[in-house]
């Protein structure tokens, strides 16, 4: 017998809307069509059940990191991020020599072979130098289609996106590389202009790598990236929804003009997600949290903002209880709109009959009380 499980008295927010009072079953790892057959029932009424989270830019978390280049860091930071809700995440990786990154490519695809990862995320070493962030300047080259695809091919099918500055000598042949290869090609860390980022979405670009943040400002007279990337109706902006990176009326705009099935919340988080203030690593940087920022500690990058310390339940609560987003539109964020741009909407990102039996369960006060992926508690909740 397959073993079966019913969630009652939740508030379930699904595809067509929140359902008071909802059920969920749950049938050998997935969801399944609520029959009226016998099975266990956990009564979760005065929580909410939520789609699992799905990551699409996340660098490590509980003091490890994706970068280091061996499967136990990975792991640790894929439990970190799974407790906290996020049951899919893609591994992003940080600028560092080719060689390195394959290496690294290498250990992160075994790990999507395995189910662990959705893929990997090749965050530089294609970006411009003018808006390097926490990367590290000396290590930066531009995106010649050859070194392009030398990532793509050590990534051996689990290459999901990369981010490129797209003005950058070879930045559109790159684009339209990564499309024709099925990766989806990501605008951040860019000078771009207006009208060149516009080419870059034509050229196959479907996502702008958080939103904002290392790219320049939108002017009156030189819109810029941001402008390109919010207008166009092809493009998923991702946002980072920690109260530090973005201003709540900057994300506000980005909701009001993407629109919520257009919005991804990511978490950029690196190894010190889930832990203290301290000094971590970062690639080949070190970088001190303080009050739970992440700032480059040294160089010539030193005090800028190293990725984050989030998690995706914080940006959940974030999002409702101070920027007062429809829970709906959150789950969008969340969920479901990540799992559109992996290609993965046909087994995660909401709770459908069919799909993986991933959720979360959040108490009166946005907090997690519950995770179940595959079917399996990984948080189990504590009620009565």
């Amino acid at each position: 017998m397959v073993e079966r499980t019913v969630l009652t008295g939740a508030r379930v927010v699904l595809p067509t809307g929140v359902a008071e009072g909802g059920r969920v079953t749950v049938e050998g790892g997935r969801i399944a069509d609520d029959v009226p057959h016998e099975a266990p029932t956990i009564d979760l009424t005065g929580h909410w059940i939520v789609p699992g989270f799905v990551d699409v830019h996340v660098h490590g978390g509980g003091g490890a990191s994706f970068s280091a280049g061996t499967a136990e860091e990975a792991l640790t930071a894929i439990r970190t991020h799974r407790a906290h809700g996020t049951t899919t995440m893609v591994a992003s990786t940080v600028t560092g020599d080719l060689d390195d990154l394959a290496r690294q490519a290498a250990v992160l695809s075994e790990l999507t072979e395995q189910g662990d990862l959705a893929g990997i995320h090749f965050e530089g070493p294609f970006i411009s130098p003018h808006r390097c962030g926490a990367h590290q300047p000396e290590l930066l080259r531009a995106p010649h289609p050859a070194d392009v695809r030398k990532l793509v091919d050590a990534a051996r099918g689990a290459a999901r996106m990369m981010t490129l500055a797209p003005e950058l000598e070879g930045g559109l042949e790159s684009v339209r590389l990564l499309a024709d290869s099925g990766v989806v090609a990501a605008v951040g860390h860019t000078d771009s202009t207006y009208e060149a980022t516009l080419a870059a979405i034509d050229a196959g670009a479907t996502v702008a790598t958080h939103l904002f943040n290392a790219m320049p400002s939108l002017l009156h007279r030189a819109p810029g990236p941001i402008a390109a990337l919010l207008e166009d109706e092809r493009v998923t902006v991702e946002l980072i929804n920690d109260g530090t990176h973005l201003h709540p009326a900057v994300l506000e705009l980005a909701f009001a003009r993407a629109g919520a099935d257009r919005v991804a919340f990511i978490t950029d988080a690196m190894g010190a997600a889930g832990m203290n203030d301290g000094m971590y690593p970062l690639g080949p940087m070190r970088v001190e949290v303080k009050d739970g920022v992440a700032r480059i500690a040294d160089g010539p990058t030193a005090g800028s903002i190293a990725g984050s310390t989030l998690t995706l339940d914080t940006a959940f609560k974030r999002a409702v209880t101070v920027d007062r987003l429809p829970v709906e539109d959150v789950v969008r964020a969340l969920s479901a709109n990540p799992a559109r741009l992996l290609g993965v909407a046909d087994r995660v990102g909401s709770l459908e009959p069919g799909k993986d039996a991933d959720l979360v369960v959040l108490d009166a006060s946005y907090d997690v009380a519950g995770v179940m992926r595959k079917g399996e508690w990984l948080v189990r909740p504590e009620v009565g």
